[in-house]
């Protein structure tokens, strides 16, 4: 069949993409930025591409209108805690408007269990998009889960980086709220095995695995299978506000996004029947077994995609490709240059940068300005990196993303995201001559940004001449 991906560049759509293609299904990936589909040039050979914005207004592209299957991924919750749901209810709108001018059959939609009468905003706005779907010209399949367990996804990295940091934890009252989660292999079983199934038309189901547990309970688990110590101390008195802030200077997630999350962790979200799984005959494995599995894909370097990746989750939002071009005028710069004897290692350790490796020279340095933005709500360093050796045009990388990643042209640009009174750009390049070119671009906003620059030259002198000199010479 051919199949429109809609949020094919979330956590969702990258890990449901090769499954479609295994199946022998044709693929078209609907992205707002070409340039930001995170997969590699084997995958994109397979594929084809289309740019949709479904928050402006809706254009037919000629090489969707004769689709049979549509997937609706498309999410906004990580970019604000005010105004999503109308987003939300805005784009999938747009997408029946869209919709109308393809031969699309059926429209399948992955949306939260809402079967508690006092919803959160999170999962009403879920509902609103499920109401507006059923309004298509197609037949609609809703598929409805609680929290999803997989390498890369939001729960099960907020619950890893809570585990994995803090053996004593003093916890709010909704660490006693119970859901359902579900493992993403499971997630991505029932997302196929609906295609074209009439049994699953104009329905919503509910899909879950076989455990109900409180989040309390998840993180012991999580301990058990880890073999963690850890004491859980919950406490009445943290509000959602506190929580929220505790969630984000704790992990990896922005503040946004955890003030919605624990708007929603408040609400128990427990499926409520098991149709599909016996329409499909499908058995859902446990929590445990979920988090093992998980580990597996980390230990073997195959997170193909993380929730920390979204364009949300750092400072700018819109298409990047405005900053792929380093401005000259009104730009202060740092440019250090050295001669390399082995391009291609010097490369491949450029490649590595960030992340658990660091950035090869006073990195106590970078981990003070990490903790300095998260403390003026920045993204911080705890986004890491998804690949310890692999980068692509898209990825965040600590409190940077990345704009340009060729190795053929032997070039790395780096846009930062973390909060300063300007743009900065940080770049690596190799030339024809085996000269290693780092440069370090701000362009500074007002007075402030002026002055920021200067007061951190000490630190950039230091900074960017030892980092050049053990990435061009292999010392850690």
């Amino acid at each position: 069949m051919r199949i429109l991906l809609t949020g094919a560049n979330g956590y969702i759509g990258l890990r449901l993409l090769p499954q479609l293609l295994e199946l022998g299904h044709e693929v078209i990936c609907a992205v707002r930025d070409k340039n930001r589909l995170a997969v590699n040039k084997e995958l994109r050979k397979k594929i084809e591409v289309v740019e949709i914005d479904f928050l402006e207004k809706p254009v037919i592209p000629e090489s969707i209108k004769n689709i049979d299957i549509a997937y609706y991924l498309i999410h906004s919750m990580t970019g604000s805690t005010k105004d999503f749901d109308s987003q939300e209810s805005q784009a999938a709108k747009n997408f029946n408007t869209i919709m109308e001018g393809t031969s699309v059959k059926q429209v399948i939609y992955l949306s939260g269990i809402v079967n508690e009468e006092k919803l959160s905003k999170h999962l009403k706005s879920r509902k609103q998009v499920e109401d507006i779907l059923y309004k298509g010209n197609y037949n609609t399949t809703v598929l409805r889960a609680a929290i999803i367990v997989g390498s890369g996804s939001s729960s099960f990295e907020i619950i890893r980086d809570l585990c994995e940091k803090l053996p004593v934890m003093v916890t709010p009252t909704w660490v006693k709220t119970k859901c359902q989660p579900i493992a993403i292999r499971d997630v991505l079983q029932f997302l196929t095995g609906v295609i074209g199934n009439d049994q699953c038309y104009n329905k919503s189901f509910d899909i879950g695995g076989p455990d109900i547990l409180s989040y309390k309970k998840m993180m012991q688990q999580y301990a058990e299978v880890r073999e963690l110590n850890l004491w859980i101390i919950d406490v009445p008195f943290l509000s959602p506000k506190i929580s929220s802030y505790w969630l984000y200077f704790v992990t990896s997630t922005s503040y946004k996004l955890a003030l919605n999350l624990v708007d929603s962790m408040r609400i128990e979200v427990i499926s409520n029947d098991k149709r599909l799984q016996e329409i499909l005959d499908l058995h859902p494995i446990s929590y445990k077994e979920a988090i093992k599995l998980a580990f597996f894909k980390i230990e073997q370097n195959q997170v193909v995609s993380s929730w920390k990746d979204s364009m949300s989750s750092g400072r700018f939002r819109k298409d990047l490709n405005q900053y792929i071009q380093v401005p000259t005028f009104g730009c202060v710069k740092d440019e250090q240059s050295i001669k390399v004897e082995n391009p291609e290692e010097v490369l491949e350790r450029i490649w590595a940068i960030g992340g658990q490796r660091g950035w090869y020279y006073g990195n106590w340095l970078w981990k003070i300005r990490g903790y300095m933005d998260k403390l003026f709500g920045g993204v911080g360093l705890r986004r890491g990196r998804t690949h310890p050796t692999q980068i692509a045009a898209g990825d965040s990388l600590d409190f940077w993303r990345v704009l340009l990643a060729d190795k053929e042209e032997k070039r790395l640009l780096l846009f930062a995201e973390m909060k300063v009174p300007g743009e900065a750009w940080l770049e690596f390049e190799i030339d024809e001559n085996n000269i290693l070119h780092q440069t370090a671009t701000f362009r500074p906003k007002g007075i402030w940004g002026r002055l920021y620059w200067y007061t951190m030259l000490p630190f950039h002198y230091f900074i960017f001449d030892g980092m050049i000199n053990r990435i061009a010479k292999g010392d850690n």
